[in-house]
């Protein structure tokens, strides 16, 4: 059976990270017109400030699964050997990682119950990890893998075709391009 390792934050879920910088920062946040590889760069001189307001708000409270996730998880849990590989700790600490590792835990648990938690690889360093299949939103956590899923973000909507080809990574806009991918290989 084939595995494939799923990144969650900006693939399973969204969580409320952009939620808790609009507060903070009282104003709306486009993610698509900023420039900024990771949205903690917003704050940016102001993480002390920040951290003692949110470092302990479970950033997973409430946050739904994005669109397709559930259905599409579920139908490749019967195919495939499924993997969570996330990680829990946040650059310049501002979110307390034991308390992130427990949110995180308890949320998909909750949201994917068939999915067994020995499952949850919680791990800054993906590249130590072999799956035959990846899926994630950042580049660096494709790496080592046979089939190699880029999931459409904010973060990497200017990574071009081109560059993804070089790199043996195709380009998936949600789960159910996912799904239609995989399937479309397996034939």
């Amino acid at each position: 059976m084939k595995t494939i390792m799923v990144d969650m934050d900006d693939v399973i879920t969204d969580g409320n990270f952009t939620n808790f910088l609009e507060e903070f920062l009282g104003k709306k946040i486009n993610v698509n017109d900023s420039k900024v590889y990771y949205r903690q760069e917003l704050i940016e001189g102001k993480e002390e400030e920040f951290k003692k307001i949110y470092q302990y708000k479970n950033l997973y409270e409430n946050a739904p699964l994005l669109d397709g996730c559930y259905e599409v998880l579920k139908r490749l849990n019967e195919k495939y050997d499924i993997y969570i590989v996330t990680s829990y700790i946040w650059g310049k600490d501002i979110i307390n990682p034991e308390e992130n590792l427990k949110n995180k835990f308890q949320y998909l648990k909750e949201k994917l119950p068939f999915i067994n938690p020995n499952k949850y690889i919680f791990t800054q360093n993906k590249k130590l990890l072999n799956f035959d299949i990846r899926i994630d939103d950042r580049i660096s956590g494709l790496e080592n893998g046979k089939i190699n899923l880029l999931f459409n973000s904010w973060s990497n909507n200017t990574i071009t075709e081109k560059e993804l080809k070089e790199k043996n990574i195709i380009r998936v806009k949600n789960w159910y391009d996912i799904e239609s991918v995989l399937n479309e290989l397996d034939k």
